[in-house]
């Protein structure tokens, strides 16, 4: 029986620490309210130290995951797999949503006074994926505002790496090299989590804490329980499709420091580097999850999807129009996925797929404020969805492009020859 438990603390020991770290964080936050505002650089330190290192992170596993590919067959498979997954995905999301909302209307009973808001700028389609894709200068791919085209560039840069012609690729060795230096930043920098999480939600409960109630209590009754039977039903089963009953295990064994992290930074680009050692420990090859998860950080949102759609049928409901008929279901899982994939790479690109919901249903300007407050809201679930959706993802691709069986071919940290 101590065997038993210390085998338990041996694998869990820090996603315990981590949790522990949040629940007194909760605690001081609940206990103290805006006091525990003193707390904030504690945080802010930790989230800090991720934002700055995940874009140099990025650039070198991208490349170095492209550039050691011999065989460009593969990386095409990778891709094409990776956005029939994202699509797929989201489609699910979509009709779950839909299914609840109008089981359970969100904005039923709920009257908002609303605040008149100023003009609002057109929405322009074609720059936002201008946007999401490419910067007009080197440097800003340097920020990680901009992560959708520093990963179409470092692409394109491995792409060149592998078609060099060089039987001794310096520069395939040296992106490698980097690559592993990075993790083992990231290891160091999470030895700091559990204090950098513990202050950082001490700080988020005691300043938000007490505005998680009133109006919108309903439609965070809705949301809330579907994110979480979502992690708990549709996730095992992807991972059930992926690598059947080993793969479910280990996503429950692996997913929860990304959940955890997610959670308390409501940012998938935080969770980036927990989710690569999440999905190592996994077994998903070393190529495929360096290629996915950069990506899927900025394009795989089945969160933003379900969030989308929830905000969609609460302005149908507030506004006393029926969330109803084959077009208007069509419409907004259009929006959703256009929401969850595209706007997710522009900079303010959640304002964005707001203001698009408002323009494209005709609903007046006085309902972005409320859509707006909504998607704060429901910001964390959200996140944690989007964030751990992307290492389900990369074993659904494992599967597509290795085989069903590449769970039990593949212990941690596997790498294809």
């Amino acid at each position: 029986m101590a065997t038993g438990k210390s085998t338990i603390w041996q694998n869990y020991r820090f996603p315990i620490t981590l949790l522990a770290a949040i629940a007194i964080g909760s605690v001081i936050g609940l206990t103290f309210g805006e006091k525990a505002m003193v707390l904030q650089p504690f945080g802010q330190i930790f989230l800090n130290l991720m934002f700055t290192v995940v874009v140099p992170l990025v650039f070198v596993t991208i490349s170095s995951a492209v550039g050691s590919m011999l065989n460009m067959k593969r990386l095409g498979k990778i891709l094409g797999s990776m956005f029939a997954t994202f699509v797929a995905t989201g489609l699910i999301a979509a009709l779950v949503i839909i299914v609840t909302v109008k089981v359970f209307p969100p904005a039923l009973g709920v009257n908002l006074a609303l605040d008149q808001t100023g003009d609002m700028k057109p929405v322009s389609l074609a720059n936002a994926i201008v946007n999401a894709l490419t910067v007009g200068d080197f440097k800003d791919l340097l920020s990680r505002n901009n992560m959708l085209p520093l990963i179409v560039f470092s692409i394109m840069f491995g792409f060149c790496v592998s078609c060099i012609n060089d039987k001794d690729n310096i520069i395939c060795k040296v992106l490698d090299g980097l690559s592993g230096v990075m993790m083992k930043m990231i290891d160091i920098i999470m030895l700091y989590a559990p204090i950098g999480l513990g202050a950082y939600f001490a700080t988020l409960v005691g300043e938000f804490g007490p505005q998680l109630l009133g109006a919108y209590g309903r439609a965070m009754a809705v949301y809330y329980p579907i994110c979480i039977l979502y992690f708990f039903i549709a996730f095992p089963a992807y991972s059930y499709f992926a690598g059947g009953m080993e793969a479910v295990r280990r996503m429950f064994r692996y997913m929860l420091p990304p959940s955890i992290t997610s959670l308390a930074t409501q940012s998938s680009i935080a969770t980036l580097p927990v989710n690569l050692e999440a999905a190592a420990n996994i077994g998903v090859p070393k190529d495929i999850r360096e290629i996915i998860l950069p990506i899927g950080a900025t394009m795989h949102m089945d969160g933003t999807v379900l969030s989308s759609i929830l905000k969609i049928s609460f302005l149908f409901g507030l506004f006393g129009h029926d969330f109803s008929g084959f077009g208007t279901y069509v419409a907004a899982i259009c929006v959703a996925i256009l929401g969850g994939v595209v706007m997710s790479g522009v900079p303010g690109g959640g304002l964005i797929g707001e203001m698009l919901i408002v323009s494209l249903f005709g609903f007046p300007l006085e309902a972005f404020p409320i859509i707006a407050t909504i998607g704060f809201l429901v910001d964390p679930p959200a996140t944690w969805i989007n964030a751990t959706g992307d290492t389900i993802v990369s074993m659904i691709v494992t599967r597509l492009v290795e085989g069903k069986d590449w769970v039990t071919k593949n212990g941690k940290d596997a790498v294809p020859q």
